[in-house]
């Protein structure tokens, strides 16, 4: 069983990334939808929507992680951790900066987020309950 403060981590992170996510929307919204040009804004978009996503299931497994205490769980919130960080950071990094080969990384986080909700899935559904034989 891992700490509860390895869970409460994955929490906390899960949370200030969705509150940077709900920083990106509004600034894509108010202040990029005047200069950037409209395939590339919908490239930032996708980012900031898949960082709450993925800052949402962060917190999910922090909170399953409690319940359960397994390490599946928690290496399911560092897979959307490390996906948020490659998937979303390289849309950010095309959009924003224009570093067109930071796209080479949107895939392998892609597969980053799949492995992250498939270890959640498994881990809760082989787990039981506390108190459940």
């Amino acid at each position: 069983m891992q700490s509860r403060r390895s869970y409460q981590t994955l929490i906390g992170i899960g949370s200030l990334l969705a509150a940077l996510a709900v920083a990106a929307g509004a600034f894509g919204a108010h202040m990029l939808k005047q200069i950037l040009d409209p395939p590339m804004l919908a490239v930032f978009e996708t980012a900031a929507r898949y960082q709450m996503y993925h800052a949402l299931g962060m917190i999910a497994a922090g909170l399953a992680g409690q319940v359960f205490g397994c390490l599946r769980v928690l290496r399911a919130g560092w897979c959307f951790a490390a996906g948020i960080l490659l998937f979303c950071g390289s849309l950010y990094g095309v959009s924003l900066l224009g570093i067109r080969w930071l796209g080479a990384l949107t895939p392998i986080g892609g597969v980053a987020f799949i492995l992250g909700w498939s270890l959640l899935g498994w881990s809760v559904w082989r787990e039981k309950m506390p108190g459940q034989d």
